[in-house]
């Protein structure tokens, strides 16, 4: 399409295979969306556009992303305030027409499989959960029109139709080392391989001067827990491989940071998170080539060692469980495993 839309706080380019949005740097913009400076979207990566009524005679473009398609969203679990979310772009209520004319232009550039079909018979409702008809309004009429919400489901050709999730990350994460202060220490990632915490004297409690500062391998981590800061309790933490039990509170973990008044904002806490989550995804990756073959020399009869193969299922158990290897990959990889004994 080649062509910009300008609204509140944010530019959306229209390029031939992604959406490139651009945020302003003004102080009246979020300042997650300043820090996030741009984000460029590949088509594949969206699931739906909704165009729907905003606040104070505005209209809002919304790029509902496919589940698992952008760390940030993935970091974020739906704790984002609609002004903060960088998928959605206001614009006066005037511009409406014209808004249509884009959102149904990039409509037609999303793939075939961006979205999976329902039972044209049931209404869906947010996050894709289906109920009778009537809950969200009839289907009755080719007129349904979106329902909005982050992840929600879009009227396709007459056909109400659910996300379907991808099993790797097309949005590219915040770039760089990171770092940023909390309660009760300094949280850094080398934007590679390594995540550290140093505890202050005020704010850590006893076990984690017990513990002492910690250094976190990537590959040593399946996943990421962050609490926005905007609730009460937020904290970021991390979780190893393994299956170790915890302490049920973060302020007693060495592997978490906890945030508080002025500690940890969204606009740092956020981006570490998302960019951590995805330098595990990557390793993840690496780490279990699920649609390769074996390796020559795990052919051997080393690799049909029972010890082995038991220690590699599990590994890939922790995977699964933790959302970085798909169903299928899963299936397939432990019946090639058990296939070596």
């Amino acid at each position: 399409m080649g062509d910009v839309l300008a609204g509140n706080h944010a530019t959306w380019e229209f390029e031939s295979d992604a959406l490139l949005i651009r945020f302003d740097r003004g102080n009246r913009t979020p300042k997650l969306l300043s820090v996030l400076r741009e984000r460029r979207v590949p088509h594949e990566a969206l699931a739906s556009v909704t165009l729907t009524p905003g606040k104070r005679g505005t209209v809002v473009l919304h790029a509902v992303p496919r589940p698992g398609a952008d760390p940030l969203m993935e970091a974020a679990a739906g704790q984002l305030k609609e002004a903060c979310d960088p998928y959605r772009l206001v614009l006066p209520a005037d511009r409406e027409t014209l808004a249509e004319y884009y959102r149904d232009e990039l409509r037609a550039c999303l793939p075939a499989d961006a979205m999976g079909t329902v039972d044209a018979g049931a209404a869906v409702g947010p996050v894709g959960a289906v109920g009778p008809v009537g809950a969200l309004g009839s289907i009755d009429s080719p007129d349904v029109t979106d329902v909005g919400a982050a992840g929600a489901p879009a009227h396709v050709d007459g056909v109400l139709t659910a996300p379907t999730p991808v099993d790797r990350f097309l949005v590219a994460p915040p770039q760089g080392p990171q770092s940023f202060k909390t309660y009760d220490g300094r949280a850094s990632f080398d934007g590679v391989s390594e995540v550290s915490f140093r505890w202050s004297w005020t704010g850590a409690s006893t076990e984690k001067w017990k513990a002492g500062d910690q250094t976190f391998s990537v590959r040593d981590l399946c996943g990421v827990e962050w609490r926005s800061p905007e609730v009460l309790d937020g904290y970021l933490r991390l979780v190893p491989r393994g299956g170790a039990p915890r302490p049920p509170q973060p302020d007693l973990d060495p592997a978490s940071v906890v945030f508080g008044l002025g500690y940890g904002p969204v606009h740092l806490s956020l981006p570490f998170a998302a960019a951590v989550l995805a330098a595990i995804r990557g390793r993840a990756a690496d780490r279990v080539p699920v649609h390769a073959a074996a390796p020559a020399g795990m052919r051997d009869g080393a690799s049909r060692d029972p010890g082995a193969v038991a220690e590699r299922i599990r590994h890939l158990g922790e995977l699964h469980q933790a959302g970085l290897v798909t169903d299928a990959e899963f299936s397939a990889k432990k019946a090639e495993l058990l296939a070596e004994l």
